[in-house]
């Protein structure tokens, strides 16, 4: 891990806060509880536990692996549908393959990133290719829920493939971190994600005692969830491990230091950096639907059971 790198950071457009940015306190360390997924696949719950207020427009985030598969083992979802925000699956190491019912789909490996915008509704799979469930293998990537707000939950359904060499690569003023930009915009870089909701999507790699001050755009939340690694975030440096996500408070400045020392097998602090406007809608979630009210959930699963939501290839019923 990573699998998008450069040789030479030093070659990137660098980024640093300017100095009279405000540094943005931590407000909450927490540790994301373990479970599984689909059929059967291991998940971190990153966002478990941390106030929604602290979250808009982000739902939920899980960390899938990182595990070394045998043979026979990898796991996916089965068909299901969704209805109402979107679906972002960055994949780090392996390889997932995607198929929906409104023709959007493509096999995303090494640092790709499916962006599924639900909107009105569709039916989708993920699931390892054959190749892979046969020979076994590293699998380890994210997925993230982004809430859509009440004027665009029923748009057209739209689905993007971003390959792992599309995203905006920036370094830090010394070189000391590679920063991967998959959405939205940092220091005036823009990543190639679109999104109806404005959010920054950025995976760094820090290495060993070197630190990040990033401008963040005030009006956005501010979130770290660490991949892999040790380090600490604030300016006050709260101690931060794999599995962890830092809730940052107000400010327009994000500060995650690495330590001097990593385990053996994670030679660099890998973290997540998340900001999004928040909505400030009210929220109806259940299950593979994010709407604003309970009755439009009903309506969503009134409409998925009527087949209104799509149709899985090859069927010619409605799916229920």
């Amino acid at each position: 891990m990573p699998a998008v790198t450069v040789e030479n950071p030093l070659s990137l457009p660098r980024v640093a806060a300017s100095a009279d940015a405000v540094a943005r306190p931590v407000l909450a360390v927490t540790t994301a509880p373990s479970g599984f997924e689909g059929e059967g696949f291991p998940v971190r719950r990153a966002f478990a536990g941390i106030n929604y207020k602290y979250l808009d427009p982000f739902i939920m985030m899980d960390q899938m692996g990182e595990v070394e598969y045998a043979p026979g083992e990898p796991k996916g979802t089965p068909w299901h549908p969704h209805r109402g925000f979107e679906t972002v699956t960055y994949i780090i190491d392996g390889t997932f393959v995607h198929q929906d019912s409104n023709g959007g789909g493509g096999t995303i490996t090494n640092g790709d990133t499916q962006w599924m915008t639900a909107g009105s509704g569709l039916l989708h799979i993920e699931a390892p290719p054959e190749a892979l469930v046969m020979s076994g293998g590293l699998f380890h990537g994210l997925q993230l829920w982004v809430n859509l707000p009440a004027a665009d939950k029923m748009k057209d359904p739209r689905y993007q493939d971003i390959r792992g060499g599309q995203v905006k690569l920036l370094t830090t003023a010394d070189g000391g971190a590679l920063l991967r930009v998959i959405a939205g915009e940092l220091d005036g870089h823009d990543g190639p994600g679109i999104t109806h909701t404005p959010i920054t999507m950025v995976h760094a790699t820090v290495r060993p005692g070197a630190e990040l001050k990033l401008p963040w755009r005030e009006e956005f939340n501010g979130l770290a969830y660490v991949l892999a690694g040790r380090g600490t975030v604030g300016t006050d440096r709260r101690p931060v491990h794999m599995g962890q996500t830092a809730v940052f408070g107000a400010g327009s400045s994000l500060t995650v230091r690495a330590d001097e020392t990593q385990d053996s097998n994670t030679p660099d602090l890998e973290v997540v950096l998340l900001g999004g406007r928040p909505i400030r809608e009210p929220m109806a979630h259940y299950g593979p639907f994010v709407m604003n009210t309970r009755d439009e959930l009903q309506q969503a699963f009134e409409d998925f059971q009527a087949g209104r939501l799509g149709v899985i290839p090859g069927e010619r019923i409605p799916h229920t």
